[in-house]
C-alpha cells in the first residue's frame, strides 16, 4: 500500500471530509529507507500517520483564518522517528539502552510446544510473575517453570493476575480472537456541546490546552506531536508510580505532580479539566475511570472536551495490561519477524519468534492518537459535541500488517544520515541534549521544536505572559 492509500484509510477511519494528502517523499524506494531489518512498511505507516495529523491540523488553522499550505513528509525521517530514542545525545554521548535485568522478560516454550512471551516490565510485575511461576529470577529457572504449563493456561493465569504476557500467535489467530476488528483511529461522540469556535492564532493548535496523563512512549509521542503544532501540554505524574524518563518525546511540555487518590489533588485535576480541551489517558484501562475520570464523567465536567484512550488491546482483550513487545507477540508481528529473519539468514526452517527492537507500535499509536485529536477538533468545529478518541497498540499492529510487506531490505540505515535539518539542542540542569525534532514540514506553520521540561511546575495552565517567556527561550538549533 502506498503512503497516499494509507493516508486515505486514516481519513476514512476518522470520518472527516477528505483532506488533501501531503507530499510523500521517497515512497518509490521504500526498501532503502527501512531503519530496521524487518518486513513491515514502517516508512509508509509513520509518514501516513504524521501526514494525516499535520493535514488535519492545517485544516484547523484554516478555520482560524489561516491560508492553505503545503505539507510534506520524508519517509526516511518519519521511519527513523520511530526509533528517536536511539538518536538522543546528552553532552555529546548517546544515552545507554535501558536494561530489563530480569528473567521474566523473553520468549519461553510451554509444555505444548507453544512459544510464550513473558514481560516482567516494572519490578512489581516481575516479582509477581516469579511468584506465579514459583521460580527464581534466572533464565534456566524460568525456562523450566514455563515448560510445566500449558500455553493457554499460563496466558490466562497471567491475565487473571493482572500480569503481562502472551502466546506467540499468527496474524490469522489474532484476527480470530480479537473480534470485531478495530480501526487504527476510533472516534465517537460521547456528549453534547456547542460547536467549537477557535480564535485566530499563529499556530494550528495554539491556545489548545492538553492534559497529559501518560507514562510511556505512546502517550509521550501523542502529546509531543500536539505540542509541535502549538498546543500547551501539561503532563500530570503520580508520586506513587515510577516515571521512566522520556527524552525522545518529552519536549514542549510542562510537568506537574498530583496524587489522584487524595481528594484535594483530584479536585485540582478537575479544575484543570474545566479549562482544558483535550485529556489524554494512557494508564491501565479503567484505572482513571475508577478515580472518577472516565470519558463520560470528563465530558460532564467539561462539555466539548476531547478525551483520548491509549491502550494495549481492543475488543475482548481490551481490559488486559500490555507492553510493546507483548503486543508484537500477540498480534502476529513476532511470528512474521521471526520468519523474515530466518529467511535473511538463509535458514527458512529454523524459525524462532523475534521482536522489532524499537517501540514502533507505541510511537505509531501516539502519532495516530494525535491525528485523532486533530480530527475530533474538526468534528467539534463542524458539529459540536464532546468526542472520544480510541487507539491501541494492537489496532495499530493490525493496520500496519494490512500495508503489505517489504520482502528485501537494503543495508541498514545509519539513523542520523540526512537528519541534520531535524536535529536540535536544548539545555537542562542535566546538561545539553540533542534531539530529533518534528519531521513533518508545513510551509506556513512549521512545527515547534520545544525544550525539555526542567523540573515540576505548580498545577496550573501557563498564562499568556508565561507562554511568551517560554517562546523567547527557544532551543538552540544545530
Amino acid at each position: 500500500m502506498t503512503p497516499h492509500a494509507a493516508f486515505e484509510v486514516l481519513n476514512r477511519a476518522a470520518g472527516i471530509a477528505p483532506l488533501a494528502a501531503p507530499k510523500f517523499e521517497g515512497a518509490h524506494h521504500e526498501n532503502r529507507l527501512q531503519p530496521f531489518s524487518a518486513p513491515f512498511r514502517f516508512p509508509t505507516a509513520a509518514a501516513a500517520a504524521l501526514g494525516f495529523a499535520a493535514a488535519a491540523a492545517a485544516e484547523i488553522w484554516r478555520f482560524r483564518g489561516g491560508d492553505r499550505q503545503s505539507i510534506s513528509v520524508d519517509l526516511k525521517s518519519a521511519a527513523v522517528s520511530l526509533a528517536a530514542h536511539t538518536i538522543v545525545r546528552l553532552n555529546g554521548s548517546l544515552l545507554p539502552e535501558p536494561k530489563d535485568g530480569t528473567a521474566t522478560t523473553g520468549f519461553y516454550q510451554t509444555n505444548d510446544r507453544r512459544w510464550l512471551y513473558l514481560r516482567g516490565g516494572f519490578p512489581h510485575l516481575a516479582r509477581r510473575t516469579l511468584d506465579l511461576l514459583n521460580a527464581r529470577d534466572e533464565p534456566p529457572a524460568v525456562t523450566a517453570a514455563v515448560a510445566k504449563w500449558n500455553g493457554v493456561a499460563l496466558e490466562n493465569a497471567l491475565a487473571f493476575m493482572g500480569l503481562t504476557g502472551s502466546l506467540v500467535r499468527s496474524r490469522e489467530e489474532w484476527q480470530t480472537l480479537a473480534v470485531p476488528p478495530q480501526p487504527p483511529i476510533g472516534l465517537r461522540k460521547v456528549g453534547d456541546a456547542p460547536p467549537f469556535r477557535p480564535a485566530a492564532h499563529a499556530m494550528p493548535l495554539g491556545d489548545l490546552r492538553v492534559l497529559d496523563l501518560t507514562r510511556l512512549t505512546a502517550g509521550a509521542a501523542a502529546t509531543a506531536t500536539l505540542a509541535s503544532h502549538g498546543a500547551q501540554v501539561l503532563r500530570v505524574v503520580s508520586p506513587r508510580l515510577p516515571d521512566p524518563a522520556e527524552y525522545a518525546f518529552g519536549a514542549g511540555k510542562r510537568v506537574t505532580e498530583l496524587d489522584l487518590k487524595k481528594p484535594g489533588d483530584a479536585e485540582v485535576l478537575r479544575h484543570l479539566v474545566r479549562e482544558a480541551q483535550v485529556f489524554v489517558d494512557a494508564y491501565r484501562p479503567g484505572a482513571l475511570a475508577g478515580l472518577g475520570f472516565s470519558p463520560a464523567s470528563l465530558a460532564h465536567i467539561a462539555p466539548g472536551l476531547i478525551t483520548v484512550s491509549l491502550s494495549a488491546y481492543y475488543g475482548p482483550w481490551a481490559p488486559q495490561r500490555g507492553f510493546e513487545d507483548v503486543v508484537q507477540a500477540a498480534t502476529g508481528m513476532a511470528a512474521e519477524q521471526g520468519s523474515f529473519l530466518a529467511a535473511q539468514r538463509g535458514k527458512p526452517r529454523e524459525i524462532l519468534p523475534a521482536l522489532v527492537s524499537a517501540p514502533v507500535l507505541s510511537v505509531l499509536t501516539g502519532y495516530l492518537a494525535a491525528a485523532g485529536v486533530a480530527a475530533a477538533l474538526l468534528r467539534r468545529i463542524r458539529e459540536g459535541g464532546s468526542w472520544h478518541v480510541d487507539v491501541s497498540l494492537a489496532a495499530t499492529a493490525a493496520w500496519l500488517l494490512t500495508l503489505g510487506r517489504i520482502d528485501a531490505v537494503a543495508d541498514a540505515l545509519t539513523p542520523r544520515d540526512g537528519l541534520d535539518p531535524y536535529l536540535y539542542s536544548c539545555e537542562t540542569r542535566d546538561g545539553w541534549f540533542e534531539l530529533l525534532g518534528p519531521v513533518v514540514r508545513l510551509d506556513k506553520t512549521p512545527p515547534v521544536k520545544g525544550a525539555l521540561p526542567d523540573g515540576f511546575v505548580s498545577p496550573h495552565w501557563a498564562s499568556v505572559h508565561e507562554e511568551a517567556n517560554a517562546a523567547e527561550k527557544q532551543p538552540a538549533q544545530t
